[in-house]
């Protein structure tokens, strides 16, 4: 069934909806910046800006990943909101999980890594961890 690009978000509920659902139709809120897209970091989705790895969806786990300063990351994992994003047991400073199916919280967080992708393409960072 092809998916209804002109609806509206549902109120925010932070339970009960599929994680991977809540993943897709916030990262597609975003695509209207020509500069994002989709594309698959270690064999997950993911979306970029300007070819910089901005967030993924961990299909494994059912967690959004999201690229953030490492002040932020460290501030999401110390108050239990998101978890150290480790694959094959390699912490990524930059990079945190997010457990909890929040349509909030998720979309707060893909908004501060497009800002976080920005300056860090005007800095020249890397796009990895």
């Amino acid at each position: 069934m092809a998916r209804d690009t002109k609806r509206t978000s549902p109120p925010d509920d932070p339970g009960g909806e599929d994680a991977r659902d809540l993943y897709d139709e916030l990262t597609d809120d975003l695509l209207y910046d020509p500069a994002i897209g989709r594309s698959t970091m270690m064999g997950y989705p993911c979306i970029r800006l300007a070819g910089r790895f901005l967030a993924s969806y961990d299909v494994k786990a059912g967690q959004l990943v999201v690229k953030l300063p490492s002040e932020r990351v460290a501030e999401l994992v110390r108050t239990g909101t998101g978890d150290h994003f480790a694959p094959a047991g390699k912490v990524f400073r930059e990079w945190v999980a997010i457990p909890t199916i929040d349509r909030r919280l998720w979309r707060t967080l893909l908004a501060e890594g497009v800002a976080f992708a920005r300056i860090s393409g005007i800095r020249g960072g890397t796009s990895g961890g």
